[in-house]
């Protein structure tokens, strides 16, 4: 949606004059003085937009966020997940975003249950605590007891949330388009193609159907794991806007000396959790995407609970393939195999010189080469290639940032437990499973047989389209549709220079020749006249093609 309009729109004026008052404040809003919106220039009219002393810029950006309210944390939370955009740096900033969210008073609980639901309280619940022991920019969990006796927790999605969200992502993507048009810095972290998907990944977030479903995938593939434990969904007393799970009542994984006091032994959680989760990357290519310490408990005889399975990552086959081939090229330090699976797989710039971003890579992988497996740091390489990605403007896949990231925090969560934890030691055995399956007959029988459909489709369709091609061009029929972007300003620009430099060119001969008349120091009139006026329409065309290629 057009800017313009959202600021004279009477739902989402308001809400744009304090998202820019907010950035103005942290002194985010410099690239907002290019913009030539009337509305916009207003809202930026009279403040003083002193900046927050001393503060680096990461931190001004969390502080704006956080006091933008729910929708913006939640671009947060999703930008901490990918630092090939922002710079690890940001990331990092980001990552320590924290909900507060004031709870909905319990008479708005109670009605959006029952609406939802279609059920009194009371028949859905034996009890049902109105006061939210947690709240957060989505929604609220309160405690509930079923008629069978089992404890549960209830999510709830906030009052308005999704019209509030709403008005939020028409904002943030118009502001993304400006962003993306009027500001260098800001272009380099790619906002429209990052605020689409962030607009995706919040509108999946506000169906805890999405949720419910995930929980049940994750509940089958680990069916007969006895270490691993996810809270039971309850269909009948969930929908898109409420969820019931079943009460886990255990011990935070961040809780250190209360895990030890309670005889559970740190070093086994450790392991114990990451085997989880990589068991969920290699095994089953669907994974929990956020295993942070508050989304994981310790529950009797160290059975792992898992929390919150909103965030989520699946990789394909080919991905999958893809992240292998990565790890084997960096084991063996193959810079040229790593910069083609790189490129490969990311959105490569037109302008990328393939022969640094080679040699950065190759330095990179001698850094880590040498270092031993039980000594390897697995979320300073990561963050490193991350950070060689970024520099050169490349854009990874959404669902390989994702998995980075998720590596990242479990190494993280893990050597909390643990200094001695190595994530790459526990990495090598399904990175030899997974090599195996890449080489395993079946793994190439199930290739050879997709692409011998691929084949067997263009065998059966390639006469049909080349005598449809044939038939459209015998009777005239056959048309070329060209799409361009901004050809009238080059034809013109390039039109203008042939007639600049012909004109100098002209001016050059008459002044060689003293064409004239040539009243002063033997000078031709016409050529020192044609002379500087083509030297002014050359300048003009120079100034012209460098704004030009600016705005692209």
């Amino acid at each position: 949606m057009d800017l313009s309009s959202l600021a004279r729109g009477p739902r989402t004026a308001g809400r744009l004059a304090q998202i820019v008052a907010i950035l103005c404040k942290y002194s985010l809003a410099d690239w907002l003085k290019a913009v030539n919106v009337r509305p916009i220039r207003r809202f930026l009219t009279g403040f003083d937009g002193q900046p927050i002393a001393g503060l680096p810029t990461e931190v001004r950006i969390r502080m704006a966020l956080t006091e933008m309210g729910a929708t913006f944390i939640k671009l947060g939370q999703i930008l901490s997940t990918r630092p090939d955009v922002v710079g690890p740096v940001l990331a990092q900033e980001l990552s320590s975003l924290q909900d507060n969210t004031p709870a909905d008073p319990p008479e708005r609980v109670r009605a959006l249950i029952e609406a939802e639901l279609h059920r009194p309280l009371s028949e859905l619940f034996a009890e049902f605590e109105e006061k939210a022991f947690a709240s957060a920019s989505i929604g609220q969990v309160h405690r509930a007891r079923l008629h069978d006796g089992r404890k549960v927790v209830v999510k709830v999605l906030h009052y308005n949330i999704e019209n509030q969200v709403a008005t939020d992502l028409d904002i943030m993507m118009a502001l993304a388009d400006l962003g993306e048009k009027y500001s260098a810095e800001l272009r380099n972290y790619r906002p429209h193609a990052t605020t689409r998907e962030f607009r995706r990944s919040l509108q999946r977030e506000l169906d805890f159907c999405r949720e419910l479903r995930n929980i049940q995938e994750f509940r089958q593939h680990f069916k007969d794991d006895r270490t691993v434990r996810f809270p039971t969904p309850h269909p009948s007393r969930s929908s898109r806007r409420v969820l019931t799970l079943d009460f886990l009542d255990g011990i935070r994984i961040s809780d250190v000396e209360h895990l030890k006091s309670a005889g559970h032994d740190p070093q086994t959680i450790a392991r114990r959790g990451a085997d989880i989760v990589l068991s969920m990357i290699f095994r089953d290519g669907f994974y929990h995407a956020d295993p942070h310490p508050g989304n994981l408990l310790v529950l009797e005889d160290t059975v792992i609970g898992v929390l919150d399975s909103g965030m989520v990552g699946r990789l394909d086959d080919n991905m999958r393939e893809a992240f292998t081939s990565m790890l084997l090229a960096a084991i063996a330090s193959d810079s040229g195999q790593m910069t083609d699976l790189v490129l490969q797989i990311a959105r490569v710039p037109p302008d990328l010189d393939r022969d640094a971003f080679e040699f950065e890579l190759h330095d990179f992988l001698a850094d880590y080469g040498s270092q031993s497996l039980n000594q390897f740091d697995v979320s300073g390489a990561l963050n490193g290639l991350i950070d060689i990605v970024r520099r050169y403007h490349l854009l990874l896949p959404a669902n390989l940032a994702l998995l980075l990231k998720a590596l990242i925090v479990l190494e993280g969560t893990s050597r909390q437990l643990d200094r001695s934890f190595s994530l790459a030691e526990m990495i090598q055995p399904y990175f030899h499973r997974a090599l195996r399956e890449k080489l395993s007959p079946r793994r190439f029988l199930r290739r050879l047989r997709r692409t011998l459909w691929g084949w067997d489709h263009l065998l059966r369709t390639l006469p049909g389209d080349v005598g449809d091609i044939l038939d459209r061009t015998k009777r005239g029929q056959f048309k070329f549709y060209l799409e361009h972007r901004r050809l009238e300003t080059s034809l013109g620009l390039l039109v203008e220079g042939l007639v600049s430099a012909s004109l100098f060119l002209g001016s050059t001969l008459m002044l060689g020749h003293r064409v004239l008349p040539e009243p002063w120091f033997n000078v031709s009139i016409p050529g020192a006249l044609g002379a500087l006026s083509s030297s002014f329409l050359i300048w003009r065309v120079l100034r012209a093609t460098k704004k030009s290629r600016n705005e692209i």
